[in-house]
């Protein structure tokens, strides 16, 4: 795998399903992530986790995050992914700061056990038959321990790893984002890091690439609103894709019909708002939005709203939108 300048789409429960990561491929991201699942799930045969590993064919390579921490069954979740073609990677998640996960030992609550992260990584890696295995993990749990967590890196078998630049207990603060906790790490460990947390644009993704030395950048937030920053990072461009929004946002509408049902048409009223904010009448959309339940009807809303003259190029605040989010 080539990983200079490489792109990652972040996990992000309840946004980056096959829809979403089909759609936001055409931009250009490199490598596309499933939502964090449960291995637990996954060995207690959960129908809807496996629907969340099903992947498009446009996604290749494809990454599917697995959380967990009892080794018996990491290893058999391992074993079922390794039944599934078109898997190129496999993620342990050491980051998701959520307490339902930490609390149980999983997730950024590895982070508290360096020696039990190093055992469920370099588990995965001798079970897998997938091409690449890889980490994704925070600063540390409720202080940072980059040099440590460098140490424990060098001591697994995994091909990459993504550094969030915050601890467990930092959240999401913006203020608490440290990418020299991250260039660290990368100066101290042997494989590609790739960096994550709070890139927003194509000059923030070429600093911290600067700042850190990461081989490459993943971006989570702000592909919600903005899908088109991998292209514009691609490019080392501040301009806008050739693109009609309307266009966009019913071709990502189409995907969860198709892939969800009429179900889909609830589950994307969360993009919706995301896609209407800034644009003038947004407020009122927002609210029609919120009651709509049917695919027909509400295809027509959506060609209703997003002009087809529209332009990306038109909506300026979509770009500063990258300056606020991530």
């Amino acid at each position: 795998m080539n990983f200079d300048n490489l792109l990652m789409l972040a996990p992000m429960a309840g946004y980056t399903d096959l829809p979403f990561r089909a759609m936001v491929k055409n931009f250009g991201v490199d490598i596309s992530v499933s939502e964090m699942i449960s291995s637990h799930a996954l060995v207690f045969n959960n129908q809807k986790t496996f629907k969340m590993i099903e992947k498009d064919c446009v996604e290749s390579p494809f990454s599917v995050q697995i959380s967990g921490s009892k080794q018996e069954i990491l290893q058999r979740a391992v074993e079922i992914l390794n039944q599934k073609d078109g898997i190129d990677i496999i993620d342990l998640n050491c980051g998701c700061p959520a307490p339902k996960v930490a609390n149980h030992g999983n997730g950024s609550g590895l982070l508290k056990d360096l020696n039990l992260l190093v055992k469920c990584a370099n588990l995965i890696k001798q079970t897998s038959t997938k091409p690449y295995t890889s980490l994704k993990l925070r600063l540390g749990f409720d202080k940072k321990i980059p040099l440590e967590l460098a140490s424990a890196i060098n001591d697994t078998n995994v091909d990459f790893v993504v550094v969030h630049g915050r601890t467990r207990a930092d959240g999401y603060k913006k203020e608490r984002i440290d990418y020299d906790s991250i260039a660290l790490i990368k100066k101290h460990i042997k494989i590609p890091l790739i960096a994550n947390g709070e890139i927003t644009s194509v000059q923030v993704a070429r600093s911290v690439r600067e700042r850190t030395g990461a081989n490459g950048v993943m971006i989570g937030r702000t592909a919600i609103k903005a899908p088109w920053v991998f292209w514009q990072i691609k490019n080392n461009t501040d301009s806008l894709p050739s693109l009609v929004l309307k266009n966009l946002v019913l071709e990502h509408f189409d995907k969860m019909i198709s892939f969800y049902g009429e179900r889909g048409v609830v589950m994307f009223r969360k993009n919706l708002h995301a896609y209407s904010k800034g644009l003038n009448g947004a407020h009122e959309f927002r609210n029609v939005v919120n009651s709509m339940t049917e695919s027909t009807q509400a295809r027509a809303k959506i060609e209703e709203f997003f002009t087809q003259e529209a332009q990306l190029s038109e909506f300026p605040q979509l770009v500063t939108l990258n300056k606020r989010t991530s």
